[in-house]
């Protein structure tokens, strides 16, 4: 496998951080490629704007999908961009490490995806879902919360954990043309002693070594919807 790991916590000794130690020993010592975009390490910059392109396809109004088009088209991203749009396109397994920060995702992790999924590479041309630009590979989150299990229930004040990741696993990863994989949801990792602590982590390497048979969850058919759904030649534009 061919492993990218997108990691957006800030703390070197949190337990998003020992959940990326944990993948990095695991897949390596499995013969796995990995490679790591740790943003807060890289100092990443994650406001889409100019800034991503070297190209520019209108200099009066800046339109975010005409000039990742031209930039797709072209070589026309910046450098930084570039460099993660190639690490998307290398691996055929992609694993988000975060903590679930006001029910979603960390500002720079999803700075990472405006600017990196970006027109004519993570979507576009009437591909989406199971015909997706990135169809073929697998993604799975892997996330940490604050509360308990029973928080995030459906008896619990925020719902299930899996409800609050439906926009990141549908309109991120599906749409796009990943399989996802069923996350993996660590509740109130600061509330654990030293025991529990070493059994999810043990939990976490077993979930790595069987990512290439991991249950994934349901996502639209292309066929099906249009069928059912759309008029013939309508294409929803991206969530």
């Amino acid at each position: 496998m061919r492993v990218l790991i997108v990691h957006a916590h800030h703390e070197p000794t949190s337990f998003n951080t020992a959940l990326l130690t944990t993948a990095r020993e695991t897949l390596a010592a499995a013969g796995h490629e990995l490679r790591v975009s740790d943003l807060y390490a890289m100092g990443f910059q994650p406001v889409s704007d100019r800034r991503n392109f070297r190209t520019v396809a209108n200099a009066e109004r800046l339109d975010q999908q005409a000039e990742e088009r031209l930039a797709a088209a072209s070589g026309g991203f910046a450098d930084d961009v570039a460099a993660e749009i190639e690490k998307l396109l290398w691996c055929d397994h992609l694993i988000f490490q975060f903590p679930i920060w006001w029910l979603g995702l960390p500002a720079i992790l999803k700075g990472w995806v405006d600017r990196v999924f970006a027109l004519g590479v993570a979507y576009g041309g009437g591909r989406w879902f199971d015909g997706g630009a990135l169809a073929g590979r697998r993604a799975m989150l892997s996330v940490t919360v604050g509360g308990t299990a029973e928080v995030y229930s459906d008896i619990g004040v925020y719902g299930p954990a899996e409800d609050i990741l439906f926009p990141i696993h549908r309109g991120i990863f599906g749409f796009t043309g990943f399989q996802v994989i069923e996350p993996f949801v660590v509740y109130g990792p600061g509330r654990m002693d030293p025991t529990t602590r070493a059994g999810v982590l043990a939990a976490y390497r077993e979930k790595l070594l069987g990512l290439e048979r991991a249950a994934v969850l349901p996502m639209p058919k292309v066929a099906d919807y249009e069928r059912l759904v759309l008029k013939p030649g309508l294409r929803p534009a991206a969530p």
